[in-house]
């Protein structure tokens, strides 16, 4: 009895381990490197959630068309230790967010994930490589 409980309890642990790391994947298989975009817009809403962030902007366009972008960051633990709050990204901030976009038919409107997002003081936030390395 003892051993049966305990072969449970060892499958069931790594069961719980497994699960996260099955949701992980490389930001090239859903992002284009190649296709670099910058979107300046007002925050409409903040995702603050496991595996990943997101952060939905409003950008107006010339014609004055409003169109609603989405841009993925990375996991809140990972952007608190690059020094992010969540207190950071207020509903209606002006920002200007640099990344790279979706790649085509894998998200349902405007995508990209973020590199840096870049307030209207001037302030940034960093999500990805630090700046000046070169690294995508």
């Amino acid at each position: 009895m003892r051993s049966r409980f305990t072969a449970w309890l060892a499958t069931v642990g790594m069961l719980l381990i497994a699960a996260p790391l099955a949701a992980h994947h490389s930001v090239a298989a859903e992002f284009d490197l190649d296709k670099p975009i910058t979107q300046k817009g007002t925050i409409a809403k903040i995702d603050w959630r496991n595996p990943h962030c997101w952060i939905y902007i409003d950008v107006k366009h010339p014609d004055g068309k409003v169109v609603g972008w989405t841009f993925e960051t990375g996991g809140p633990t990972g952007l608190i230790r690059k020094g992010w709050r969540k207190t950071d990204l207020p509903v209606g901030a002006e920002v200007t967010i640099t990344g790279f976009a979706a790649k085509e038919g894998i998200f349902a409107g405007p995508t990209g994930t973020t590199r840096s997002i870049t307030f209207a003081d001037g302030k940034q936030l960093f999500d990805g490589p630090a700046p000046g390395t070169g690294e995508k």
